[in-house]
């Protein structure tokens, strides 16, 4: 996987650190020297310049990038304005950091596909659950154990859970499933909105354009997910 992580503050530069150590590629860019400097035996490759010039950005591999990550967190303007720099060159994901209520409306607006909130979620969390295929979000429970978000795998769709096995072949627990939709902003731009379906039950169908929330031990997620 091919990261941008914009931003070397706290979050980003953790986040960026993780994600070089479980052997992705990262560039992690900040207008700060130091941080540059200090970062750059840890991070794949640090570059010092600003984000909000398109000129500059236009230079960088965005192409080629997996997704981009705007961590810029002390400031909204520079924030906002990277990010919809990024939206208007059309990368494949775009994940931004909001820093309160007013701001990840903005963002919303903008039409990111994801916001992030590093004083709730930490940098591991993220790690994990970008480095993972398929998984939405993830909660680790203990060193062993936890519960995670996944896109219903296609191999499932139109199955029941029951049906699906996952209990049996994975010794997965299926918590609940989550429907995705779209809806549209204020100003007119779609935004994806999901809607938790209740408990579980063996009855419940299954569709590739939902999610599924599971509990197990870490190596049965993990063998879970590289089956799909």
């Amino acid at each position: 996987m091919k990261y941008i992580i914009i931003g070397l503050g706290s979050f980003g530069a953790s986040l960026a650190e993780k994600l070089t150590e479980q052997g992705s590629e990262v560039i992690g860019i900040d207008t700060n020297m130091d941080k540059v400097d200090n970062y750059k035996e840890r991070i794949s490759h640090t570059i010092c310049m600003d984000a909000t010039d398109e000129f500059t950005v236009t230079g960088l591999p965005y192409r080629d990038a997996d997704i981009v990550i705007i961590a810029i967190g002390e400031n909204r303007g520079a924030n906002v304005m990277a990010t919809a720099l990024f939206k208007n060159l059309q990368v494949k994901r775009l994940i931004s950091r909001a820093i309160d209520s007013l701001h990840e409306k903005v963002l919303h607006a903008i039409g990111v596909d994801e916001i992030a909130h590093p004083e709730e979620e930490s940098a591991e969390r993220w790690a994990k659950k970008l480095a993972l295929k398929g998984v939405v979000d993830s909660f680790e429970l203990s060193d062993d154990y936890s519960i995670i978000e996944v896109n219903v795998p296609e191999r499932y769709d139109s199955m029941t859970i029951k049906e699906s096995k996952i209990r049996e072949t994975y010794n997965l627990l299926v918590l609940t499933t989550i429907a995705k939709a779209q809806e549209k902003s204020l100003i007119g731009k779609t935004r994806k909105v999901t809607k938790v379906r209740g408990v579980a039950s063996p009855n419940n169908m299954l569709s590739k354009d939902h999610i599924l929330v599971i509990y197990g031990a870490n190596k049965d997620i993990k063998r879970f997910l590289k089956d799909e």
